[in-house]
């Protein structure tokens, strides 16, 4: 199985930029999706879905943003509080950014 993104059920997208963080200090950690070039057109969407042959990580907190009233992008921020989701996303990552031809960067 593949390691996928959707934003809109049965639609694949590829974000343009992923940000990861990671608190030094306790658990919490968060990823920032950024999408400019959406595959769907973007009225249905409630929500991110990350897909692999572990099954599926929701994150519900989508933003579309806009620049002097034109749609610009989508922004999805995925919130882990344990180190487990932490695990699981990052394998999740691994499998996905290999799919796709994406860096990883540290």
């Amino acid at each position: 199985m593949t390691a996928f993104i959707e934003l809109s059920r049965g639609v694949k997208e590829v974000p343009t930029k992923v940000k990861v963080l990671k608190s030094k200090s306790s658990q919490r950690s968060s990823a920032i999706f950024r999408f400019e070039d959406l595959q769907s057109d973007g009225q249905d969407i409630l929500n991110m879905t990350m897909v692999d042959e572990e099954g599926e990580i929701v994150c519900r907190d989508v933003k579309a943003k806009f620049l002097n009233g034109q749609f610009t992008a989508i922004e999805a921020t995925y919130e882990m509080d344990t180190e487990e989701e932490w695990d699981r996303f990052m394998r999740f990552m691994e499998r996905f950014s290999e799919e796709n031809e994406m860096g990883m960067g540290e």
